[in-house]
């Protein structure tokens, strides 16, 4: 499939896809006549294991270390000797471990933004219940910053 279908699929855009190529993350499997890059089935999941890891801040290094790992792993090309495969499922393991903390992490900031929501969201309540005719009209709402 060509680069704007994987687009499509993965949700990433074509800018992003062609970065993650220039880095070595995910080359596309082959070129078509017209110098369009081809992508198979195996491309979008290395494309998507990418995508998945890039909000738990895994840097390109660490994306390029895993996708090394389950690349050896998934190798067809006959059994791996028993202790090189031990310290790849290893590797994964530290990863899978790692990702299941920023996921923890990540949890315990999103419930602290939504109590802090709450918070504004009760004040606001207050505020907007106390007032009568006489009281003065709202300000406008602060531009968050950028």
């Amino acid at each position: 499939m060509q680069i704007g279908e994987v687009a499509a699929r993965t949700e990433l855009s074509l800018r992003t896809i062609r970065h993650y190529e220039e880095t070595g993350l995910v080359v596309p499997s082959a070129r078509s006549r017209g110098g369009f890059r081809l992508y198979t089935e195996t491309d979008v999941a290395r494309l998507m294991v990418v995508r998945r890891m890039k909000p738990l801040g895994f840097t390109l290094d660490e994306m390029r270390d895993l996708l090394e790992a389950t690349d050896r792993l998934d190798r067809g090309d006959g059994p791996l000797p028993a202790g090189e495969r031990e310290r790849l499922l290893e590797r994964v393991r530290v990863f899978e471990r790692a990702a299941r903390q920023r996921v923890a992490d990540l949890r315990t900031q999103l419930a602290r933004a939504e109590e802090f929501a709450a918070t504004l969201a009760d004040r606001l309540g207050g505020a907007t219940a106390g007032q009568g005719h006489d009281a003065p009209p709202e300000a406008p709402a602060p531009t968050p910053p950028a």
